[in-house]
């Protein structure tokens, strides 16, 4: 395959490569995809997912939400597959500076990624709105109903962006520096569809930008490489 031979050429000589993934990096670990044939947005409820998990809807709706939450967004089985891996071997090789991911399950970290801007948070990191004491997965998981905390009462809400609320400023300014400094930008799960998070790409200064999706995205005109792969797969076959 001529495009792995570049990729791999590419991540040979590169020490500043930096990955940007989306939802298609962990339905190889089982998670489904928000916006796929099967996915969460052609499921019924009875209100849209868009809805359920927007800040609004939290407020308002915080039991129903929880059930939709616990139901649909918390995968706490699934494990790494290849392509998260690969990435942390990656950046143990001094090949890769970071991961920027808009995935909001760990799986990174639980491969061994150091260097990892989560945009849109993670189901790992959880708060009491009232004193902030920290809550693990497992304690919202296990929880009937509303999770509250166990030392004041008040609600615990996850650390996850929902519709209608703002990306974090310094994860956002700490993903902007790696992309603009990278000397590779390799994109895959994604379908660049989702915004800030996509414009993020537009940081990215170098000649060497890689697009791995299985259909195609609104960047792959402005790509030096396009792959339609999944990336599990590909990655499995990239040496270190």
């Amino acid at each position: 395959m001529k495009e792995l031979e570049t990729l791999q050429k590419w991540l040979d000589e590169s020490s500043r490569a930096v990955f940007f993934g989306g939802a298609g990096v962990s339905t190889e670990s089982g998670i489904p995809d928000f916006r796929s044939v099967d996915g969460l947005y052609n499921q019924s409820y009875d209100y849209p997912p868009e809805t359920i998990i927007s800040h609004s809807f939290f407020v308002e709706r915080p039991e129903e939400f929880y059930r939709f939450y616990r139901d649909k967004m918390l995968w706490l089985d699934a494990k790494p597959n290849a392509a998260h891996k690969k990435l942390a071997e990656l950046e143990a090789a001094g090949k890769l500076a970071a991961v920027v991911t808009q995935n909001i399950d760990g799986l990174h970290q639980a491969a061994g990624s150091k260097r990892v801007y989560e945009l849109h948070g993670s189901v790992h990191r959880n708060y009491c709105m009232k004193c902030h004491q920290s809550f693990d997965a497992e304690y919202v998981k296990g929880c009937e109903g509303i999770p509250h905390c166990d030392r004041c009462g008040g609600m615990v809400k996850p650390d996850v962006v929902l519709y209608e609320e703002s990306l974090d400023g310094q994860t956002i300014e700490g993903a902007v520096e790696v992309i603009a400094q990278a000397d590779l930008l390799m994109v895959g799960g994604t379908s660049l569809a989702v915004y800030p998070a996509a414009g993020l790409i537009n940081y990215y200064q170098g000649h060497r930008l890689v697009l791995i999706n299985k259909t195609p995205t609104p960047y792959d005109s402005r790509a030096d490489l396009v792959i339609a792969a999944k990336i599990g797969e590909l990655f499995s076959r990239i040496s270190v």
